[in-house]
């Protein structure tokens, strides 16, 4: 792609966003990504943009960073599995129509939204679903529940002079990454692992450089308003992905197991003794873990194929090749600066 105009890139920090500010320098954009501190300024610079100081509850620094682009993406989230819902709300929903109003008044042509399946998610299996699966704000996970109401929120903003469009990916994984990959190899070391139900059910994954794919194709085509799903493609066994995952980092899951519905039940009790006693921390499971790790889901492609001409960049077995030969993986982070 030859120089076009400026993009202004929020969660730049972040395994997603870093990805993405380099996929978008290398296709000839100059890029100004948010930075809420000195560390993540660092990161962004690093990446090849140009940090704007401040958060997603500054409308100032927003505007301020996204006046001149042409483009933005949002890929600032509170990616957490607990927590205070007031968190995910000031951060998930607040921060996405702080960063709509900025760009909108910045004159930003188009943005474009990290979405997720979370988002269609209120504790049943997701099978073979597609853009039509509706959002789920009254999820009784906050994650879940917020990333829904975001949706919305970017969807309602679309109009004649500013455009909007999601790109929704599940599962997302590779080098750099601070969430799952860190998270399930501590918890095997640890011994806190365990297959629930099994782990036989299918999953779709989405390795980030296929994400970054599916944003940078967003912002060329994608149709005003619309929501579009990216995966790897094929859907896999969780089990066999997890353990492959995982086994890049030389680390061998052991074959221990809990019954789906004693998992299901736990979670849910789990968390409402944390609520009610107001305790610190993260429940042994939580209704998101849950959900994610024991329940199928598994995504139809077909609409971001069609319209934005997409296609995985990136196979599972060249992204578990990269994982191997890049050793000992990510350090681990409790907050994902990007969904």
């Amino acid at each position: 792609m030859t120089a076009e105009g400026a993009a202004f890139v929020t969660g730049g920090s972040g395994f997603i966003g870093g990805r993405l500010i380099g996929r978008l320098v290398a296709d000839g954009r100059r890029v100004r990504a948010l930075a809420r501190s000195e560390d993540s300024a660092a990161k962004v610079a690093e990446a090849g943009a140009e940090p704007a100081r401040g958060d997603l509850s500054d409308p100032a620094a927003l505007r301020a960073g996204a006046e001149g682009c042409e483009l933005a993406f949002h890929a600032a989230a509170a990616v957490l599995e607990w927590g205070p819902r007031a968190e995910f709300v000031h951060a998930n929903v607040d921060g996405t129509r702080h960063v709509l109003d900025a760009c909108r008044e910045a004159g930003v042509r188009r943005l474009v939204h990290v979405g997720t399946e979370a988002a269609t998610m209120a504790g049943q299996p997701l099978v073979d679903i597609d853009e039509t699966a509706p959002l789920r704000p009254d999820s009784k996970a906050d994650y879940c529940a917020t990333k829904a109401m975001a949706e919305q929120a970017v969807r309602a903003a679309n109009g004649d002079r500013f455009e909007t469009v999601v790109v929704r990916p599940r599962l997302v994984w590779g080098k750099g990454d601070t969430t799952i990959l860190p998270g399930l190899v501590d918890a095997v070391r640890s011994g806190r692992f365990r297959w629930i139900g099994g782990g036989r059910q299918r999953t779709s994954t989405t390795h980030v450089d296929n994400v970054v794919e599916g944003l940078v194709l967003g912002g060329q085509r994608g149709r005003p308003g619309e929501a579009y799903f990216v995966t790897d493609g094929d859907p896999v066994v969780f089990r066999d992905f997890i353990t492959d995952l995982v086994g890049t980092q030389g680390v061998e899951i052991p074959d221990r197991g809990v019954p789906k519905g004693l998992a299901g039940a736990l979670a849910v009790a789990s968390e409402g003794v944390f609520r009610a006693l107001r305790l610190k921390g993260t429940p042994p499971l939580t209704r998101t873990a849950y959900w994610l790790s024991a329940l199928e889901c598994t995504i139809d492609i077909s609409k971001a194929r069609e319209q934005l001409g997409y296609a995985p960049v990136k196979s599972i077995a060249d992204g578990l090749a990269e994982l191997r030969a890049a050793g000992s993986g990510a350090p681990a982070a409790a907050v994902e600066s990007g969904a």
